[in-house]
């Protein structure tokens, strides 16, 4: 897992209860706007979140990645997991990337606080960026 990955993953596993939450939403609040010449409507959506979520994968420096989400500030717990893969992920090598486990995220230890359908938009948040990055790659 990336330094900065595991750093986050060490961030929720220092808080207990409620506060997860607190720091899920304070990831909310930092999701990094889109660039200018970076428009929604040219990004992937993810559908399999409860809430509009649409992500884009620059690879093409594969030494570093690059990684945009775009979600409503009325998802909060939809941009806070998109702020945690934008914090751990951007800018890491696509080989790196791809190393990450698929479910990462349970050792977040928000299991207990958010629906299993919600993780599962995280999940498929990672899934189609590995994805975008095999088909690059093997492209």
């Amino acid at each position: 897992m990336p330094a900065a990955l595991a750093e986050v993953v060490s961030d929720f596993k220092e808080v207990q209860g409620q506060d997860k939450l607190t720091l899920l939403l304070e990831f909310a609040d930092d999701l990094p706007p889109l660039p200018t010449d970076l428009e929604e409507a040219a990004m992937e959506p993810v559908p399999e979140c409860q809430s509009p979520l649409f992500l884009h994968v620059d690879a093409e420096d594969r030494a570093r990645v690059r990684l945009y989400f775009s979600a409503p500030a009325e998802a909060p717990t939809t941009r806070g997991f998109a702020a945690i893969l934008a914090t751990g992920l951007d800018g890491q090598s696509a080989v790196d990337i791809l190393a990450v486990p698929d479910d990462f995220y349970s050792d977040l230890g928000l299991a207990a606080l958010i629906s299993p359908l919600r993780l599962r938009g995280m999940s498929a948040m990672l899934g189609r960026i590995k994805n975008r990055l095999r088909a690059i790659t093997d492209g």
